[in-house]
């Protein structure tokens, strides 16, 4: 019996290194499995936010070519409205499942910000299905939607932790003639 307790404290110091190394494994394996996780749902946020911007700038980019069909919009690709008709539909309808999942997975920061640009890129066309020949009145629209689009774009970085970006704006110089 002697013998045994003399290695009773080893023994004990073995049981206790074992319980202490697989706590620490746990531990890290966890912080490690939320990580990763964290990392997933970041890069489905991004892939998300991506695709709403780009459904609406496909609408956007559309409107701006029926915009200089009706004389509004200096862009060099004109389109009449029938032209656009079909164009636009298809872009509405890409925008639907694009917008469920930024509802789904987007902050409401994000989400306040994408609602804010899809109405005024519905109000752009609006203005445009109504025919509205006012170059000023577009002008303004198009601003509106800039600052809409740069809130947004805002919104996901911050989200995302991602550093500022550019707004965007060029300067598009209009033809002389």
């Amino acid at each position: 019996m002697s013998e045994f307790i003399q290695q009773l404290p080893a023994l004990i110091g073995v049981i206790v290194g074992s319980l202490g190394s697989y706590l620490a494994i746990s531990h890290g394996d966890r912080a490690r499995f939320r990580r990763e996780q964290a990392a997933r749902w970041e890069e489905r946020r991004l892939s998300a936010y991506a695709d709403y911007a780009r459904t609406l700038k496909k609408t956007v980019t559309l409107t701006y070519r029926v915009a200089a069909h009706l004389g509004n919009d200096p862009h060099p690709h004109p389109l009449s409205p029938e032209e656009a008709a079909p164009l636009l539909a298809e872009a509405a309808i890409a925008r639907d499942p694009s917008g469920e999942l930024l509802l789904l997975l987007g902050t409401p920061d994000v989400v306040d910000g994408g609602r804010e640009w899809v109405m005024v890129v519905i109000g752009m066309e609006r203005f445009l299905r109504d025919r509205t020949r006012d170059p000023a009145a577009w002008s303004a629209m198009l601003a509106e939607q800039r600052a809409a689009r740069e809130h947004y774009y805002a919104a996901v970085r911050r989200d995302l932790a991602l550093p500022p970006g550019h707004a965007g704006q060029a300067l598009i110089p209009r033809p002389s003639g």
